[in-house]
């Protein structure tokens, strides 16, 4: 994960929730969906929110953080609203309803998930080892698919040398791969990389 900073929601829902006051999400228009799912991709630079792939209009869907089952008065709350990946068996998919104790939304998202080059991710606090289960983050296929990526960005031949590399050369690295394109887009998966070099620094 990395910490997502909400900004105001769309001028699209702020004019809906004035005109239905007691309105539902699920009583929202394709306009008003459309228009958090653009705005939720654009604060997040591409990214799912919990995995971290790629994601675009027709690879995501808006999803509530505390689950509108469990939190009906956050429903129309756009600072409880992500945009996930459609992926099946993980992220949006793998939370339905239940309780997600670390989210996006929390600081604690970028240093209590450890990932490894072999694509795996534990949990360094019992509430990232529930959310890693909850959202289906160490499955094996999201384990080749963060690999597969991971030997894209990093040459075979440094892979196992990354720690020789000294502090201000992956510092460097951490900086170019939290930059964005032309396209104000990260890089698929740069924030497990960014993980993986941060652990490598010395202290």
């Amino acid at each position: 994960m990395r910490k997502i900073a909400k900004g105001t929601e769309p001028v699209e829902l702020t004019v809906w929730k004035t005109q239905n006051q007691h309105g539902y999400y699920k009583d929202l228009t394709h306009v008003e969906r459309q228009a958090i799912n653009q705005a939720t991709r654009k604060e997040q630079l591409g990214l799912c929110a919990y995995c971290c792939k790629k994601i675009d209009e027709n690879n995501s869907m808006n999803e509530h953080v505390e689950a509108r089952q469990l939190a009906p008065n956050r429903q129309l709350d756009f600072g409880n609203i992500v945009a996930s990946c459609t992926t099946r068996g993980r992220c949006d998919s793998a939370h339905k309803s239940q309780p997600l104790l670390l989210t996006p939304l929390m600081a604690e998202c970028e240093t209590e998930l450890k990932f490894y080059m072999s694509g795996k991710v534990a949990g360094l606090s019992q509430q990232a080892t529930d959310s890693i289960s909850v959202l289906g983050l160490d499955s094996r296929a999201i384990r080749e698919e963060r690999k597969q990526m991971l030997d894209n960005l990093i040459f075979p031949d440094i892979a196992d040398d990354m720690q020789l590399l000294g502090n201000d050369l992956l510092a460097d690295w951490i900086n170019d791969l939290q930059q964005t394109d032309d396209d104000d887009k990260l890089l698929p998966y740069s924030p497990v990389l960014v993980n993986i070099i941060s652990g490598l620094l010395v202290m």
